[in-house]
């Protein structure tokens, strides 16, 4: 009789994603050479670096069951604020540390209003979001930031290489390190899940959910903080908009992670962003107009969203039933 290998879920979705990995760089690499260049390579790891912390803070706040449109905005009126201050004289870290103040700031206002409010999240952060954006010309009146910016030592942070990588790419794996610690193998983390899982169980065992879940606003404004200080560094200006592109890619990192390795974690969202740091990379190399990357990345979140929602599964499972693929409906599910 044969013995049948039967391989974990987990290992089978991470070696599934690997697969899916190396087949997007092969396909990219036959079509342009380039692709597969040391330069190249330092690029890819430099954009991860952004796109990976904008989508970590967006993570915690995805465990708690809530969405938040605000972090872009958060970036970049931080931006603003960080290159008026290094402008008029003062140190980087005390720039930053204004940065990260207001950014938090507003990502614990987001919190108070949806958690101990009651206020609908998406609507709440679109506002906050739209409100801070707008702050950043108050600084300039729109006009980009650059005075003292190459003597600041803000473009040192993109100008550290070590074994051929930028320091950013260093800097998001240890904070990647600690995220997983903490939302992964601590009680604080439990008690996160559980907030995001079961609110209702989660408050009767005592967890104060809400502060969980202002918790999870307040990391993702400071973590979107992070992300454009290392698009500070890599482009020597404050711009009002710097911020703008994080949204979709963040998204679609945190939902096609969770899609592919089986919910949302910091692995998953590691993973993801890999993966479309990977794809935008590539699209950019071939030269394709942004309008049709950023079609594909929508379609990605498109397609992360419908694969994590459990509801929208288990509807596509009775339709696919229905329609005779699979399993019939009246059928025991393990």
């Amino acid at each position: 009789m044969k013995r049948t290998l039967h391989l974990p879920s987990g290992l089978l979705r991470l070696l599934a994603f690997l697969v899916l990995v190396v087949a997007v760089i092969t396909v990219f690499a036959l079509i342009e050479p380039r692709y597969l260049s040391m330069r190249n390579l330092t690029a890819v790891t430099r954009h991860m670096a952004a796109n990976g912390l904008a989508a970590l803070g967006l993570t915690f706040v995805v465990v708690v069951r809530k969405y938040d449109l605000s972090f872009p905005g958060i970036a970049s009126f931080a931006a603003m604020t960080i290159g008026f201050l290094i402008a008029g004289g003062y140190g980087l870290g005390v720039a930053i540390a204004a940065g990260l103040t207001v950014g938090i700031a507003v990502g614990v206002v987001n919190g108070v209003a949806v958690a101990y409010g009651r206020l609908p999240d998406i609507v709440t952060t679109i506002a906050t979001g739209s409100i801070v954006g707008g702050m950043a010309f108050l600084f300039t009146g729109g006009r980009t930031i650059f005075q003292n910016f190459m003597t600041s030592g803000l473009i040192d942070l993109n100008d550290v290489r070590f074994l051929g990588l930028n320091a950013s790419f260093y800097f998001l794996i240890a904070i990647y390190g600690v995220a997983y610690l903490v939302l992964h193998h601590s009680r604080f983390g439990t008690a996160f899940r559980a907030a995001g899982e079961n609110p209702v169980s989660a408050y009767l065992s005592g967890i104060p959910v809400r502060l969980y879940t202002m918790g999870a606003f307040a990391v993702c404004a400071a973590t979107a903080v992070l992300a454009v200080v290392l698009i500070l560094a890599e482009s020597g200006t404050a711009d009002t908009n710097e911020g703008a592109n994080f949204l979709m890619p963040a998204y679609a990192a945190v939902f096609l992670g969770a899609a592919l390795l089986g919910g949302a974690s910091i692995p998953a969202t590691l993973a993801g962003t890999a993966l479309i740091t990977i794809l935008l990379d590539g699209f950019s190399l071939l030269g394709v107009p942004y309008y049709y990357s950023d079609g594909v990345v929508s379609v990605i979140l498109l397609a992360g969203v419908i694969l994590f929602d459990e509801r929208l599964r288990r509807e596509a499972a009775l339709l696919m039933a229905f329609l005779g693929f699979g399993r019939k409906i009246g059928e025991t599910h393990p």
